[in-house]
């Protein structure tokens, strides 16, 4: 094999590994994934209150456009639902909290229950309908909101 013909099966093979892994990355985006954990997070990590039944925790930064949307979607999702809160925590700002619950991307949201229980995670942009399925075990009107 020449030498030209092995640089151009070595480009269209990494080409069609990096187009395997977008399209697998953006699968999984905003899914909300169960977690087997006994991970607590408290109020004063969070320096916000709890949801009695639910809280979205949202970690961002400053130059991650999905993060923004993902901050209006959850917004409006819990501006119909009291007893589930929303708090948006800059990664940059809280490093020991992202490296003890690995976090990897931004943004990365954790469901936690009304004791502050992480039961769920998911990571890049979250569409409402994922936001209503993640905590239609916790808020069963979630999915009508």
């Amino acid at each position: 094999m020449s030498p030209d013909l092995m640089r151009v099966v070595i480009l269209v093979s990494s080409l069609a590994i990096a187009v395997v892994v977008g399209v697998a990355v953006m699968a999984r985006s905003g899914r909300a994934r169960e977690v087997r954990s006994d991970d607590v997070l408290t109020t004063e990590e969070l320096s916000a209150a709890l949801g009695s039944r639910a809280t979205f925790v949202q970690f961002s930064t400053t130059v991650c456009s999905p993060c923004r949307a993902t901050r209006a979607v959850l917004s409006e999702l819990i501006s119909h639902l009291s007893e589930v809160t929303h708090v948006e925590l800059d990664a940059e700002q809280h490093l020991d909290l992202v490296r003890r619950l690995h976090v990897r991307r931004t943004p990365t949201v954790l469901i936690l229950n009304g004791k502050g229980r992480i039961v769920r995670r998911m990571s890049g942009a979250v569409t409402a309908a994922q936001a209503r399925e993640a905590i239609a075990d916790l808020v069963p009107e979630a999915v009508a909101a």
